[in-house]
């Protein structure tokens, strides 16, 4: 019975470890985006862009997000890279820490995308 008790005890730890983690990535992210001006261009709810050609980022996948920012940061001369005159210089200032953390902001925040019909 100590056993169970201390496994449970373990285990509700780690489940609240893990959300203070995810929470406290959420906050970098939001401090990130402001810090980088993402809203200039992406809206200040990340689902109006300035522009349509801009893309919508709220509550885009999180793998997609950090895929972007890292084909953007190694820009067009190399394999799975992309190449942006806006978005090139702004990406090549993000850490690895940064783009984890902006993306699980913007996939935290709600969308207007249509994800499943």
């Amino acid at each position: 019975m100590k056993k169970i008790l201390a496994l449970a005890v373990v285990s509700l730890s780690a489940v609240v470890s893990f959300n203070a983690s995810a929470e406290s990535k959420i906050d970098a992210g939001k401090a990130a985006v402001a810090k980088f001006n993402c809203a200039a261009c992406h809206g200040a709810d990340f689902n109006t862009p300035i522009d349509p050609a801009y893309p919508k980022l709220a509550g885009q996948p999180k793998d997609y997000l950090k895929h972007a920012l890292v084909a953007y940061k190694r820009g067009n001369g190399v394999s799975n890279g992309r190449s942006n005159a806006i978005m090139g210089p702004l990406s090549s200032a993000l850490s690895s820490q940064d783009i984890d953390n902006i993306a699980a902001y913007l996939h935290s925040l709600p969308t207007t995308l249509v994800l499943r019909k």
